[in-house]
C-alpha cells in the first residue's frame, strides 16, 4: 500500500470506471468520471478542514474573502495503484504546505530560503525609504521651501504692481509736465523720472536675487536628502530583480523523463519572455510536478474553484476551469511533453459545411447568417472562416471586407462589404455608433427586472486570454442594454442591445456580478458547457452605404 500522504486512495469504488486513454487537453476538456469522483472527495474534505486552515473562502462571510483554484490529478503509482493528488494554486491560509496535498514547485515561504533571508533585506530598505520620506528635517525643508517660492510669487507681484502703478503716474506727470514746465525744467524732471524707473527696476532685481537665493540652499538641502532616497530605491530595485532571477532559476519543471527547465527557459520561447507574477503557483503544475517527481503515470486532471468569486472576474463556486493561459500554458506544454493527450479541441473548425444563402446581397454589401463556432475572420491556428468561404465564393470580387465580427461561438447575422467604399462608409457608421444590433440569448438563470442597461468598463485578462475582466483602471467603457422576453424555471429569454462593441461584451455583462450574474447558457468560459452557446445575432439596422436606406435585416433564432 502507498505510504505517501499527498497519494489519495479512492473512498468511493471506482473499479467498474473504464480510464481515458489520454489526458485531457487542460485548456478545454470535460472532466473524466474517474475525476469527478476525487473532485467530490477532496470538495468534502476541504469543507472538514476549512476551520481548520482559517481562510475565508467568502461562502458565510463575504468580507476579506479570497476564493481559491484546487485541482485533482488522477494518477497511477509504481505499486499499479489508482489514487489522485490534491493541489491548490498560491497559498491556503498564508501557507504554502497542508497534509494531503502537494507541496509548492519550490517553497518561497521556508524559514531558511534565500527568499526569505533576501525579502528581509528588501523589507529593510523600504523602511528606510519610509523612515527618510517622512524625515522630520525634510519635511521641515519642504514646508519651507514651499513657503518661500509661495512668498516669493507674491512679494513679485506686489512689486510689479507697484512698479506698474508708478509707470503710470509717471506718465501722468509726463504729461502734465510739457504743458507747465520750461524745456529746461522738463528736462530735470524726465531725469528724475528716469532715475526713480531705474531704481524700481534694481530693487526688482535685488528682491528677486535675494529670494532666488534662498530658495535655492533649501532645494540643495532637499536634493541631497532626497539623492539618499532615490540610491535606496535603486538599491532596493536591483535587489527585487536579482530576487526574481534567482526565483525564476528555482522553479524547475519536469517531464516525466525528468526532463528539467527553469521559468526562464520555458518562457524564452513565447513573445513574451518574462514570466507572468505568480507563474509555476497554479494547482496543474504543482499537481503534474509532484507525479513526475514520484514517477507516478497522470490520467485525468480536473481544476475547480472554490469560494466567492473575485471583484474583477467571473468564477463560480464548485464549477470547473480550464488552466490559465498566460502562466500555464507555456509550462504545461513543456511538462506534459512525451504524454498521450488529447488535441486541441480549438484547432479544429466545427463546421464542414457551406454558408447558407445569404440574408440580403447586392453589389456593394452581403448579410450573412454565421453559424455557431465559425470564425468571422481566420485565427492563429484555425483558417477556416466566413472571410475564408466568402473569398472562395466570390474570388473576382474586390472585397469582402469585414465591417464587424462576430464571436466563434456566436451565432446570427453578419455583415460584409464587398467594396472598399461600402467598407468605409459602414466602418463611419458602427465608429459612430448608428448601427444598431439586438441579439437574443437564453440565460441560465431567472432575471427578475424586466429591462435595464449595464455599464463597467473591461479589458483582456492578460494571464488568461481571451477572457476579459471588469477593471476600473485600464478598462474601456463598456455599455450593454437588456429587455427580458421571457422567464420559466430555470432559462431567461432576454434581448440584449450592445451600445459599444468590446470583446466577449454580452457574455460577460451576463455572467458578471455587476451586471445580470447569470451567465449565458452554454458559456464554457463564463458559465457552464452546453451543446452550444445560447446567444445570437438577431437583427442589425444600418444605412445602406450608397442608397442610403435605413435597412433592418434579420436571422430567425435557432433556438
Amino acid at each position: 500500500m502507498s505510504v505517501d500522504p499527498c497519494f489519495h486512495q479512492f473512498k468511493t469504488p471506482v473499479n467498474g470506471i473504464e480510464l481515458p486513454t489520454h489526458l485531457g487537453y487542460p485548456f478545454y476538456y470535460d472532466p473524466h468520471p474517474i475525476a469527478l469522483i476525487a473532485v467530490q472527495e477532496i470538495q468534502n474534505v476541504i469543507t472538514e478542514q476549512s476551520l481548520v486552515w482559517e481562510h475565508n473562502f467568502g461562502l458565510e462571510n463575504p468580507h476579506n474573502a479570497i476564493g481559491k483554484m484546487f485541482g485533482v490529478l488522477v494518477v497511477q503509482n509504481n505499486q499499479g495503484e489508482i489514487g489522485y493528488l490534491a493541489g491548490f494554486s498560491g497559498k491556503l491560509a498564508n501557507q504554502n504546505h497542508h497534509l494531503g496535498f502537494v507541496p509548492p514547485v519550490f517553497d518561497m515561504l521556508e524559514a531558511t530560503s534565500f527568499f526569505k533571508r533576501e525579502e528581509i533585506e528588501i523589507n529593510q530598505l523600504t523602511i528606510e525609504i519610509e523612515d527618510k520620506l517622512n524625515d522630520p528635517k525634510r519635511n521641515e525643508c519642504k514646508t519651507i521651501l514651499s513657503e518661500l517660492i509661495e512668498e516669493h510669487e507674491r512679494l513679485l507681484k506686489s512689486k510689479k504692481e507697484k512698479i506698474k502703478h508708478a509707470k503710470q503716474a509717471r506718465s501722468l506727470s509726463r504729461e502734465a509736465a510739457i504743458k507747465n514746465l520750461t524745456s529746461d525744467e522738463y528736462s530735470v524732471l524726465l531725469l528724475e523720472l528716469a532715475e526713480e524707473s531705474k531704481t524700481e527696476q534694481l530693487e526688482l532685481k535685488w528682491l528677486n536675487k535675494q529670494h532666488l537665493q534662498l530658495i535655492h540652499e533649501h532645494q540643495q538641502t532637499l536634493e541631497l536628502l532626497d539623492q539618499e532616497i532615490e540610491l535606496l530605491k535603486e538599491n532596493r530595485k536591483n535587489k527585487s530583480a536579482q530576487l526574481q532571477q534567482k526565483l525564476f532559476d528555482n522553479y524547475t519543471f519536469l517531464t516525466k523523463d525528468h526532463t528539467a527547465r527553469s521559468l526562464l527557459s520555458i518562457f524564452s520561447d513565447e513573445e513574451v519572455r518574462t514570466p507572468p507574477a505568480g507563474a509555476g503557483e497554479c494547482s496543474a503544475p504543482k499537481l503534474f510536478q509532484y507525479a513526475f517527481q514520484r514517477h507516478y503515470t497522470p490520467i485525468a486532471l480536473a481544476e475547480f474553484w472554490w469560494g466567492k468569486s473575485p471583484a474583477s472576474e467571473i468564477r463560480v463556486h464548485r464549477q470547473f476551469y480550464p488552466a490559465c493561459r498566460g502562466k500555464c500554458e507555456p509550462i504545461l506544454r513543456h511538462m506534459l511533453d512525451g504524454l498521450p493527450v488529447e488535441a486541441n479541441p480549438m484547432l479544429q473548425s466545427m463546421h464542414s459545411t457551406a454558408i447558407d444563402s445569404p440574408i440580403f446581397e447586392d453589389e456593394h454589401i452581403i448579410a450573412i447568417n454565421k453559424p455557431h463556432e465559425l470564425l468571422s475572420v481566420p485565427g492563429r491556428y484555425i483558417r477556416d472562416s466566413v472571410q475564408e468561404r466568402l473569398n472562395t465564393m466570390y474570388p473576382l470580387q474586390d472585397g469582402p471586407y469585414m465591417v464587424h465580427r462576430l464571436d466563434m461561438s456566436t451565432s446570427g447575422i453578419l455583415l460584409v462589404a464587398k467594396t472598399r467604399e461600402a467598407h468605409k462608409h459602414l466602418q463611419r457608421q458602427f465608429i459612430k455608433h448608428t448601427i444598431r444590433k439586438t441579439y437574443i440569448a437564453i440565460l441560465d438563470g431567472q432575471v427578475i427586472p424586466k429591462t435595464g442597461c449595464i455599464h463597467f468598463p473591461m479589458r483582456v485578462d492578460l494571464d488568461d486570454r481571451p477572457r476579459q475582466l471588469a477593471c476600473f483602471v485600464h478598462g474601456k467603457e463598456a455599455t450593454t442594454k437588456w429587455k427580458v422576453l421571457d422567464v420559466s424555471a430555470n432559462e431567461t429569454r432576454i434581448q440584449f442591445e450592445p451600445i459599444t462593441g468590446r470583446t466577449h461584451q454580452l457574455r460577460v455583462h451576463s455572467a458578471h456580478r455587476l451586471g445580470l450574474n447569470c451567465p449565458i447558457k452554454g458559456d464554457d468560459l463564463y458559465g457552464k458547457k452546453a451543446d452550444r452557446l445560447y446567444l445570437h445575432a438577431h437583427q442589425i439596422t444600418f444605412k445602406h452605404p450608397f442608397t442610403k436606406e435605413l435597412m433592418t435585416l434579420t436571422s430567425p433564432t435557432p433556438f
